[in-house]
């Protein structure tokens, strides 16, 4: 019988904000898969729990997630992920995979997940959901994303900056996630129209790196990275 999967929540980076259940989860797996970005980087995800794995007990596998656009690139780097998860599961070990955030609010292992279903069918699987970096940058920023009958809107600012301009005429709050693909484009529409003032950008919130900066016009270049995000409050 295959082991069990569970797709777990790390929150977005400090420590004390690991969920009890999570903990409780990570501690008991023999297996935990942690992925890293690349080169000699650490999983973000494994220095958050790294004081509930015992390591002479459990195995810590941390598969390379590149920092890339090229689909065939990540392709490659998900089934090499997918298939070390499904080698030890059909070995009749329980696995814990690592996110940083909540697994359900754009994480890789969604495609994770569905390409381990594709080898085990019937996989068993939980997904452990974690505090996302949404709501720690808002806490820190002292911004409330939703109050009454106001709406709130998530997404990517992509390359459209009329996208981004219809949300903020749509929403009273937008929370734009990846900022760093095209955020001098960000910048220089909220300026045109009078909006820098209500931004603030969050940078690696709950690190060690973390950054608060209201304003756009105050983010320098080497500032921005892809753990970051702004949200806009009308």
């Amino acid at each position: 019988m295959a082991g069990r999967l569970y797709g777990i929540g790390v929150g977005p980076g400090d420590p004390g904000l690991l969920t009890l259940k999570a903990a409780s989860i990570i501690k008991s797996v023999p297996v935990i898969i942690a992925p890293k970005p690349g080169g000699d980087s650490e999983s973000l995800a494994l220095s958050v729990v790294r004081e509930h794995i015992d390591f002479s007990r459990q195995k810590v596998i941390t598969p390379l997630f590149p920092m890339s656009m090229k689909k065939d690139v990540l392709e490659s780097a998900w089934m090499e992920a997918a298939k070390a998860a499904v080698d030890e599961l059909l070995a009749g070990l329980d696995v814990a995979f690592l996110t940083i955030g909540d697994p359900s609010l754009y994480s890789t292992y969604s495609y994770i997940l569905e390409r381990i279903k594709v080898i085990v069918p019937d996989l068993i699987s939980e997904t452990v959901p974690g505090i996302s970096s949404i709501n720690l940058a808002a806490a820190k920023a002292g911004i409330d994303l939703a109050l009454g009958q106001e709406r709130l809107v998530v997404m990517p600012p992509g390359r459209d900056m009329e996208e981004v301009k219809k949300a903020i005429a749509d929403f009273d709050t937008v929370v734009l996630m990846k900022v760093n693909r095209n955020f001098d484009g960000l910048k220089n529409m909220l300026k045109e129209e009078g909006l820098d003032g209500k931004a603030v950008y969050i940078r690696r919130a709950g690190t060690g790196r973390e950054q608060v900066i209201r304003g756009l016009e105050n983010v320098r270049a080497e500032d921005v990275d892809y753990f970051s995000l702004v949200i806009i409050k009308k």
